[in-house]
């Protein structure tokens, strides 16, 4: 599994545990939800900057977002 991929899993991931729709997580990161939706299909690669708003509207570390990435 390719990096996108992987990143794209850890989102989703992530997401449903955090027991959030894709619109809501957008609303509170600030993106729209086609973008969270690119990102967890691996159409997206996503920016440093993305990923950390990312992080910080699930409540973990970004890290945790690249969890198996290469």
């Amino acid at each position: 599994m390719d990096g996108v991929a992987r990143f794209a899993r850890n989102l989703r991931k992530h997401r449903e545990s955090a027991g959030l729709s894709q619109e809501r997580l957008a609303f509170k990161c600030r993106l729209h939800r086609t973008e969270i939706s690119l990102l967890e299909r691996g159409v997206r690669e996503p920016r440093l900057s993305t990923i950390l708003r990312l992080a910080r509207g699930l409540g973990i570390p970004a890290t945790d977002l690249l969890d198996g990435v290469r």
